[in-house]
């Protein structure tokens, strides 16, 4: 696979660009094999999930309704997402962080995926994080074969979604039809060697059927077959009662006493999502099939293999695969059901294992159905799928065979029973014209490079929001907040000239450096002005705008304008705490794709975190004014009470005020007592409100400063 040129494409167009891809294939191509590679190795920050719990355990990730915490119903598009989903719509802080910082969604069996579901994925997307872009900005892996099982449609669901979806398959969703998505089509198929063989299959799948193709095919019809027990074939039924009936038959012939092994659960492992039989009823002689691969160095069985029980003894299961020669005992394995979390320390996405399922990996298997087979791959197998009734069953149960010797039909194919879906066909004759060539591939890696640096170096949603936060206060605060508002509009006019104009001359200056280079990951002049580009605004944002956080947080009354204020504040305090650490981090080591996103992931996981505890703790209790404190009537330091007196006689006289309307006698005397370094200080003298100190608290903080620091008095905490 590691010379696999379509393995190769599809790696790269994940981690060098933001495109969604589609990757299919037909069965054995290794699907499964490249999405196991990506997780080890890919530096995005990435997330698995998949239609159903069998799929999600083997794909390694969780099921979509699980992460998404989606409803069963349909997802009706023109509803909105909060009613449609109503009680289960609740994240908690960890799954909002991880949603927030993900670079990658996998989607895994995507050919089982309801349009309406990827339009519910959108939607939950586009709410915690950019709503204006298809998946909030999350790029999709999607992964599957629209040519084996099909998603499953009840007719009541589609009676409600055929008014808004012309198919129900993934490709109908409303929002991957706004994306400009790449398909690649894995083409070197590993399970099956034999051309012939190769060619019948790719003829089903492609619904290229006619008499010639099914007389080929029957000729491997072989009516009431019944090999012998040692050759190990596995029959294929398209119903569960139909394989149940002949697993149960077949070992109840059997000689000998039946034992059952029940497996064993820890924590959190729903039923639904089983991996093997809860209670696995064995004789010796049982034929049997492993249901996952041998991890130790003899690699003695895998995912599939059919064997059969040679003893049953205290010591556990004796088995031996049914071209080997030599038997073993057989241990139990382990499945976890997993779900995503994050590392408080690292913030990096990890798997956190919230069930474990434990079972001898092993199920009986004279017979399965065809929907459980998909995955697997048979040396023989006896089909028995002239009763299908799905998109993509006869392909399913043929492909798992790795030769057309190791075939046989059960009873003879008719062209009824090979349902192709025509949506399909049309569909994956469009997706082949999206394969990217070598300058496709190279402009998109060049597009996402660009892209990520404007998002690095482009101040307009920071400029939007402070605009914002100004016509807050020039609306409901003026009054209070006169020189506060004042100071933002001279920084909003410096963030205008100094770092807004500024970073649009800089973008034209490295887009033409940019258009100008074949290799800019290693071009040393666009990198010097990258890097220096990152120094410049890192010391604007601290020089401008990280001040503007400290100053608006000011004490607001009105509850309506409070909270206005604080939802600003979060957004404001996230654009600028990420755009400042990104820029530090590429003054100090250059603009690297891998290392930026992993450090803005890092920014926001953090201030999440730190919002989702600041909601919780502003719940728990009411913000408290601080308690006065005792001060004595004797004037302790009649100097800095004189220059106090002089100064607030001087503003009433300016005003045109009675004197105590600006600063009563008592509030001076404690002033002048207790000499206060902060507003919160100042808060707790007698008689000095809050009016008062935002009108006045600079000044009086001034006289005091200057007072101590002439005498030699130093700092203190107010007790």
């Amino acid at each position: 696979m590691m010379t696999n040129p379509e393995i190769e494409l599809a790696r790269q167009c994940i981690e060098s660009t933001g495109s969604h891809l589609f990757l299919t294939g037909k069965a054995g191509t290794g699907k499964t094999t490249f999405l196991k590679r990506l997780k080890e190795e890919t530096p995005k920050r990435m997330i698995v999930v998949a239609p159903t719990g069998i799929a999600a355990i083997n794909a390694g990730g969780v099921t979509i309704h699980s992460f998404f915490q989606l409803p069963l119903a349909p997802y009706i598009p023109e509803t909105t997402f909060t009613s449609n989903v109503a009680a289960p719509f609740k994240f908690g802080k960890e799954k909002i962080s991880i949603i927030r910082s993900m670079d990658l969604l996998v989607i895994d069996e995507v050919s089982m995926v309801r349009a309406d579901l990827l339009d519910a994925i959108d939607a939950v997307l586009r709410r915690y994080r950019d709503r204006y872009k298809p998946f909030g900005g999350v790029q999709l892996l999607m992964i599957g074969d629209l040519q084996q099982l099909a998603p499953v449609v009840k007719e009541n669901d589609w009676a409600m979604l055929r008014n808004y979806y012309d198919t129900p398959y993934f490709f109908g969703s409303h929002a991957l039809r706004k994306t400009d998505y790449i398909s690649i089509q894995l083409e070197h198929v590993y399970r099956q060697s034999d051309r012939y063989f190769l060619s019948l299959l790719n003829r089903i799948r492609t619904n290229d059927i006619d008499e010639a193709l099914l007389y080929e095919l029957n000729r491997r019809c072989i009516p009431g077959f019944e090999p012998r027990d040692e050759e190990g074939y596995i029959r294929l039924t398209t119903h569960n009662h139909l394989a149940q009936h002949i697993n149960d038959r077949q070992l109840a012939a059997l000689p000998g006493k039946s034992m059952t092994f029940k497996a064993a659960i820890k924590d959190n492992f729903p039923e639904t999502a089983y991996p093997a039989d809860f209670a696995l009823t064995l004789k010796v002689g049982a034929q049997i099939m492993f249901l996952k691969n041998d991890l130790s160095p003899e690699k003695r069985y895998y995912n599939g293999k059919i064997g059969v029980v040679m003893n049953i003894s205290n010591e556990g299961i004796w088995v031996r695969g049914k071209d080997d020669t030599q038997q073993f005992l057989l241990e139990k394995e382990e499945w976890a059901n997993s779900k995503y979390t994050l590392n408080p320390e690292t913030k990096e996405i990890t798997e956190i294992v919230e069930g474990v399922f434990q079972q001898y990996p092993i199920r009986l298997a004279w017979a399965i159905t065809i929907h459980k087979s998909q995955g697997l791959t048979f040396e023989r197998a006896i089909i028995d799928a002239n009763a299908s009734f799905a998109h993509g069953q006869v392909y399913v149960a043929l492909s798992r065979c790795k030769s057309l010797d190791g075939m046989v039909l059960g009873t003879p194919l008719t062209q009824k029973a090979i349902i192709c879906d025509e949506a399909v066909n049309e569909f994956t004759n469009e997706a082949e014209r999206h394969v990217p060539d070598t300058a496709k591939l190279n402009s998109l890696k060049r597009s996402y490079y660009y892209e990520l640096l404007n998002e690095q170096y482009t101040f307009t949603s920071i400029q939007q929001t402070f605009s914002q936060i100004i016509r807050l206060f020039d609306e409901h605060l003026y009054k209070l907040y006169p020189k506060q508002l004042e100071r933002f509009k001279e920084r909003f006019e410096r963030l205008r000239k100094e770092i807004v104009t500024v970073s649009e001359r800089f973008q034209q200056e490295y887009a033409g450096l940019l258009s100008t280079t074949t290799d800019y990951n290693m071009d040393a002049k666009l990198n010097a002005r990258l890097v220096a580009g990152a120094k410049y605004f890192q010391e604007k944002t601290e020089d401008i705008l990280l001040p503007v956080l400290q100053e608006s947080m000011v004490e607001i009354d009105n509850k309506e304008v409070k909270k206005k204020q604080l939802e600003l504040l979060f957004v404001f305090n996230e654009q600028l705490k990420v755009k400042h650490e990104t820029l530090k981090h590429t003054a100090e080591n250059g603009f690297n794709v891998g290392t930026y996103l992993k450090k803005k992931a890092f920014v926001l996981v953090s201030l999440s975190m730190k919002k989702e505890r600041a909601i919780k703790g502003e719940k728990k209790t009411k913000q408290k004014q601080p308690e006065k404190v005792a001060v004595s009537l004797d004037v302790i330091h009649p100097k800095l009470f004189s220059a106090l007196i002089k100064w607030r006689n001087a503003e009433a006289a300016k005003l045109g005020l009675p004197v105590y309307t600006v600063l009563q006698q008592k509030a001076i005397i404690g002033i002048s007592n207790l000499l206060p370094s902060t507003k919160i200080d100042l808060l707790r003298i007698p008689y000095m409100g809050k009016v008062g100190v935002e009108k006045y608290g600079e000044e009086i903080l001034a006289i005091v400063y200057h007072y101590k620091k002439e005498n030699g008095i130093k700092e203190q905490i107010l007790l």
